[in-house]
């Protein structure tokens, strides 16, 4: 009996070590590796690259193309309420345009624009082109302005392509 309670007391006491090394080992291995930072780390971070949102379908919905931008100046329902920048589009209906920001840039196309509105918050510069010609035309704070064919002497269809603003 004292010979088998040794070989129990025995054994415990071998498992027990060898447990405390492997557990030592694992410690020792997992404390090795330096700690992960983010600044380490290959971690993939969006890039804002401006581009206008659902700009695809906008296009096929609207017929306007809406590039790039500082998300300040927004395509807006010309029926909701608040001030609004409007363009005027012989091909298009009306085109109305929310201003959220002090400033803001968008780039786009909407072609035929006869005239432009700016809201009353904001004067806003606009860049029109027509077979290579620039035309910009300068807004005060809700101030309506013919634009495109109608301000040009041989009233050639003009696209809207650059709009920006400022309070």
């Amino acid at each position: 009996m004292k010979l088998v309670r040794r070989l129990i007391v025995t054994g415990t006491a071998i498992t027990a070590c060898a447990a405390a090394v492997v557990g030592m080992a694992h410690a020792t291995e997992t404390t090795a590796k330096p700690p992960v930072n983010a600044a380490d780390s290959q971690l993939e971070f969006p890039m804002e690259d401006f581009n206008y949102p659902q700009s695809d379908a906008i296009e096929k919905k609207l017929g306007i193309v809406l590039k790039r931008g500082d998300g300040h100046i927004v395509l807006a329902d010309c029926t909701s309420s608040g001030s609004l920048m409007e363009v005027y589009s012989h091909t298009k209906e009306k085109i109305c345009f929310r201003v959220t920001g002090n400033t803001g840039y968008l780039s786009l196309e909407i072609p035929a624009v006869y005239g432009v509105k700016a809201d009353a918050a904001h004067k806003a510069e606009m860049t029109l082109t027509a077979d290579g010609s620039k035309q910009n035309i300068t807004l005060a704070k809700d101030q309506w302005k013919a634009a495109g064919e109608t301000a040009d002497p041989e009233r050639r269809a003009h696209v809207l392509m650059e709009i920006s603003t400022s309070s």
